[in-house]
């Protein structure tokens, strides 16, 4: 489950990627336009703009604006920014691996298998949206044939 902070900081970006090659947006545009508290989304928006995700301007026409295309910044990047580790469990993650301090030998352990599956089956997910397609105008062709009937095993 993503962070109320990370529903925040997709929100906001989601006004950033549509404001992009417009210059900076204020924060209080994009508080109101998207409701989130003025003070929470600063320490957002910080944080994202440390990163790299993020460009600020001070002054009279000030604000924050995307850094790079928002085609090339996709999801996982974002929640690793704000949420940490997107793996289900610390022994399996990509980037912030700590091996569980319950495990005695983890290449027995019966949890790591479904959870590298957890992992990767997310990663696939976010690393393969990018701000530019998560946030079209347009809604995703579904094709109904993919669809498998509730109750049915596919």
């Amino acid at each position: 489950m993503i962070s109320k902070k990370a529903k925040y900081a997709i929100k906001a970006l989601k006004v950033l990627t549509e404001e992009f090659g417009k210059g900076p947006v204020l924060i209080s545009y994009i508080s109101a336009k998207e409701n989130i508290p003025k003070k929470f989304l600063e320490a957002i928006l910080l944080e994202l703009r440390n990163h790299g995700i993020l460009q600020s301007q001070k002054g009279k026409g000030g604000g924050y604006l995307l850094r790079v295309d928002p085609e090339r910044v996709n999801l996982a990047q974002v929640l690793r920014v704000i949420d940490g580790p997107i793996a289900p469990t610390p022994c399996v993650s990509l980037n912030f691996y700590v091996r569980c301090d319950d495990c005695s030998d983890e290449v027995t352990c019966a949890i790591r298998p479904i959870m590298e599956r957890v992992r990767d089956a997310n990663l696939a997910v976010y690393e393969n949206t990018s701000l530019t397609t998560f946030f079209r105008k347009e809604a995703p062709t579904e094709n109904p044939a993919d669809e498998v009937p509730v109750g049915t095993v596919a």
